[in-house]
């Protein structure tokens, strides 16, 4: 099985990543938080430090694209090819409705003419391999059928299918009914992505779906970062190793942020999923919601692994 960290804006980061595969090492390709394409001769400073080889040394990092602009995709893809990467992802998946306003990420998925063309132009002219991130449409999940026809014509490295539309957002359950018609159909290979939290979640798709050899995590992997060495190994998150996956995160953070807002900022985004994998954690979430130092934020994440357990995954 090959697995997969999806990309989380604001959350996923270099920084995570690095800390994520020295204490894990476990994924088989990280994919960047998406990038704006564009005519620009240059990244955001931001954009370019997340996808610098330097920073991302010793793991698999796939570049995401945000665009529904052929031209600007092919050439901000040029520039990150000159970076070394062999591969491209096209972010189809986005529900955020700044996105989907502007018809990109998964709003896209509406525009089944204009996507038709803009992938004839980018793979016309690709000089690196295209993977696709997307949903199953934007307002109902029938129109995966037209969607899996345009996808069909063209070599795409991989199509990773969350299989809900943009309208569920993350509420509802994953369509396994249309993903299952998607195996079938699909001429290119086909990744899962979508709410597989805990060893059981993974086992129920496994045996639903024994054909598939590629799954994306994505918020099961922020909740537990060792969900996988659980499923692959048996092996329990131990309570030492998360507390120094934190603090490696924590450090780095503190290296390259100014002030404890920004770095609380980042700190508050990640205990938001990974609180939960503490049994009785309401009290502490609180504190850590509520620290506006730096030494408040320590007492309360040193209390908590002091005082809480690890639950099983």
């Amino acid at each position: 099985m090959n697995f997969y960290f999806a990309p989380m804006e604001g959350l996923t980061g270099y920084i995570y990543r690095n800390a994520h595969n020295t204490f894990f090492n476990n994924i088989d390709k990280y994919f960047s938080p998406f990038i704006f394409a564009n005519q620009s001769e240059s990244f955001k400073t931001r954009e370019l430090n997340d996808i610098l080889p330097e920073n991302n040394q010793g793991l698999v990092l796939i570049p995401q694209l945000l665009t529904n602009n052929a031209k600007d995709f092919i050439h901000t893809s040029k520039k990150i090819k000159l970076m070394g990467y062999n591969e491209i992802n096209l972010n189809l998946g986005c529900p955020s409705g700044t996105v989907v306003s502007k018809n990109r990420g998964s709003g896209f998925l509406s525009k089944r003419e204009e996507l038709d063309v803009f992938l004839d132009e980018v793979f016309s002219e690709s000089i690196t391999k295209i993977s696709l991130k997307i949903r199953i449409g934007k307002d109902k999940p029938e129109e995966f059928y037209d969607l899996i026809e345009i996808f069909n014509k063209y070599s795409i490295e991989e199509l990773i299918i969350h299989p809900r539309i943009q309208k569920d957002f993350y509420k509802n359950k994953p369509n396994l009914k249309i993903f299952k018609e998607a195996l079938s159909l699909s001429k290119n290979p086909v990744c899962y992505n979508g709410d597989i939290f805990t060893i059981k979640d993974y086992k129920e798709f496994s045996a639903d779906f024994p054909s598939v050899d590629t799954v994306m995590f994505g918020r099961g992997l922020l909740r537990s970062p060792g969900l996988i060495s659980s499923i692959t190994n048996d092996i329990k998150l131990e309570k030492k190793l998360l507390k120094d996956f934190h603090d490696k995160i924590y450090e780095d953070y503190k290296r390259i942020l100014f002030g404890d807002r920004n770095v609380l900022f980042k700190m508050k985004e990640l205990w938001f999923y990974m609180i939960t994998v503490f049994s009785d954690n309401a009290k502490y979430a609180k504190k850590i919601k509520k620290s506006e130092r730096l030494c408040d934020y320590d007492e309360a994440v040193s209390s908590l692994f002091r005082e809480q357990d690890v639950l099983e995954n």
